[in-house]
């Protein structure tokens, strides 16, 4: 699904959330990364409350602003409402973008910033199912087009494809006991609830450490339901041929699942010749088309940690396009 709302989402339309709807990470660094300036178009995928796109037009470039969750679109063009004539908001998931772009005008873009996971408001409101720390549903779709929630495959799927869920989403060792436990447990009655699944969670994996037992079983759920990784792999390769010479992709990842496929994929893009062993002689990458930025991953400061713990996990890769800008 994709719809432009620059008129359905203009401030004054919705209320006020309060406080701060999502504290963006990397911001700095990000930004600096993609050399914004005046007349450059940047894809904002994952704009959330709008932090990092904010910084890229007040370095004076175009932006569109895209996300799935109309609460965060909401809240982002409050915060971008002074730059309303060099931005434009995008309900949809940032995998569908790709083949929609040049409908709108726009067939190469200047640059590309993915800040992937869960955002500070979805995990902070109990209504959503996020996160085991509040009592609320457990839903935890992305966007209304989503069709499951966390509660139908929980109480639906199979024992094994909730263990293969636990295990692949959230490596979770327990995985294989936890699913059988939660297909004994929803026979008895159905787990509808965040507190119900932490109640169930604790009653198999006991409490080690600072980490709740139930941490990993949520983001396994978060992924299985939002299909995030495959979004992932479907985004990067769509998106980063809409990039020009010249133009640069920032992703921010915050658990080794996604960055892993970050890595792999900047990797695969950014070396001219690959080698097997069964080759001969080494071969161009026919994939071969971008600038390796990041050698290792940017992480948060120490200062951004202490004024953001969610910070704490964040990872940023950039890669370039190689060629002159047009």
């Amino acid at each position: 699904m994709i719809s432009l709302i620059d008129e359905k989402y203009m401030p004054g339309d919705t209320e006020s959330t309060g406080g701060c709807f999502h504290r963006p990470v990397l911001v700095r660094e990000t930004v600096s990364a993609l050399l914004p300036a005046e007349g450059k178009i940047f894809l904002d995928g994952t704009v959330g409350g709008g932090g990092h796109s904010l910084a890229l037009l007040e370095a004076g470039a175009c932006v569109i602003a895209c996300d799935q969750d109309p609460q965060a679109l909401q809240e982002a063009s409050k915060k971008l409402a002074g730059y309303s004539n060099r931005v434009r908001f995008v309900e949809s998931n940032f995998a569908d973008l790709a083949d929609w772009l040049p409908e709108i005008g726009v067939k190469e873009l200047d640059g590309i910033v993915l800040d992937l996971g869960v955002s500070s408001h979805q995990l902070d409101t109990p209504s959503r199912g996020f996160s085991f720390l509040g009592n609320g549903p457990l839903d935890m779709r992305m966007g209304a087009h989503i069709q499951r929630t966390a509660a139908d495959l929980v109480n639906q799927s199979s024992q094994e494809e909730l263990a293969r869920i636990f295990f692949e989403f959230g490596e979770e060792p327990a995985g294989r006991r936890l699913a059988a436990h939660l297909v004994k447990a929803r026979g008895r009655a159905p787990i509808l609830t965040t507190s119900d699944l932490v109640k169930a969670v604790e009653s198999v994996i006991p409490k080690r450490g600072p980490r709740h037992p139930a941490t990993r079983v949520f983001q396994a759920l978060r992924i299985a339901v939002n299909d995030e990784l495959a979004v992932l792999e479907r985004a990067l390769r769509g998106l980063s041929v809409r990039v020009k010479g010249g133009g640069r992709i920032a992703v921010i990842a915050f658990h080794s699942l996604e960055d892993r496929i970050v890595k792999r994929f900047f990797r695969e893009v950014s070396q001219e010749w690959i080698d097997r062993p069964e080759w001969p002689e080494p071969q161009r990458n026919p994939a071969y088309g971008f600038r390796l930025m990041t050698a290792r991953p940017i992480e948060p400061s120490e200062e951004e940690i202490r004024q953001n713990s969610r910070a704490r996990s964040a990872k940023l890769r950039v890669i370039e396009r190689i060629g002159n800008e047009s």
